[in-house]
């Protein structure tokens, strides 16, 4: 085979790989990888004299691990990092600009356990669509009763809501991807009620199910209306949107439903992320050999 160039610059391969980055991964994404880079290449300065791929090894990783960690960043965080740059690094030897990945064998950082996620009451569920505008109350609606991403609503398209059999279609797009695989998300009678309502009030030429003032939300307007309405509401410390689909898997669970059904409702890959609703699962396990009759 060819024998790898002695010597590739750091900097090439990154360049290389935003570059690669832009036609194959979701502009989420490749912000987010922008973002790594940038920290490991500020975390390089540190050792002015590396430049070439070929002078790094494992160890440089774990010192990396532990500038992170002192910055303040979680474990889960670090270890998605590390794997982003394994990533690029694996690259370099199929583009033969190395033989081996210097990051090979470094060590994951072991994760907190996943704390179980903070959800909204039933009352403050109530709480907060009544106090919604026009504009909030649909979309809070609809994140509760489907457990959608924000990203998912935010991109959502009368294309991708089937009225007639019930269903919503989280599905690729020219311009966008859902975060895991395509799924289906079922419209009980109240959503039909608010996506009747929203189809109403459409835009023409507007293919959004909810604009504003016809163009795609801006990316930090959702967030900061949900933390103006549980301010107003006495729960300003749930500051986060995520939090609405927590809710919805939280109760769903709560009501009985299986983590497996719940997982394919969440489009969870894995149906470990699944599990962080686990413990409220449990007083519906005990109740379960109630039903026992012999």
């Amino acid at each position: 085979g060819l024998d790898p160039p002695k010597e590739t610059d750091l900097s090439k391969l990154f360049d290389e790989y935003r570059k690669y980055s832009v036609t194959r991964h979701s502009p989420a994404s490749q912000k987010r990888y922008k973002a790594i880079i940038n920290h490991f290449q500020t975390f390089l300065r540190g050792w002015p004299f590396l430049s070439k791929i070929s002078q790094l090894n494992s160890k440089i990783f774990s010192d990396y691990q532990d500038y992170r960690k002192a910055q303040g960043a979680a474990n889960k965080t670090i270890n998605t990092e590390v794997t982003c740059l394994q990533g690029i690094f694996n690259l370099a030897v199929d583009w033969n600009y190395c033989k081996v990945s210097p990051s090979k064998g470094v060590g994951m950082l072991k994760e907190e356990i996943n704390k179980a996620p903070a959800f909204l009451t039933k009352d403050q569920c109530s709480k907060i669509l009544e106090k919604a505008d026009a504009f909030m109350r649909p979309i809070l609606y609809t994140f509760l009763h489907t457990g959608m991403r924000k990203a998912e609503l935010e991109n959502l398209e009368w294309d991708d809501v089937d009225l007639e059999r019930k269903k919503i279609k989280i599905r690729y797009k020219d311009n966008w991807q859902p975060k895991t695989s395509e799924r289906q998300i079922p419209i009980n009678n109240g959503l039909m009620d608010v996506f009747l309502a929203q189809k109403a009030k459409a835009v023409p030429g507007c293919s959004l199910v909810f604009p504003k003032n016809g163009e795609k939300v801006e990316p930090n307007y959702l967030r900061k209306k949900f933390m103006e309405l549980t301010k107003a509401c006495g729960f300003g410390h749930m500051t986060c949107i995520h939090t609405l689909r927590h809710t919805f898997a939280s109760h769903l669970v709560m009501g009985g439903v299986d983590l497996p059904t719940v997982q394919k409702l969440m489009g969870h890959a894995n149906i470990a992320t699944t599990m962080i609703y686990s413990h409220l699962a449990d007083e519906h396990v005990d109740r379960a050999v109630e039903k026992l009759n012999f």
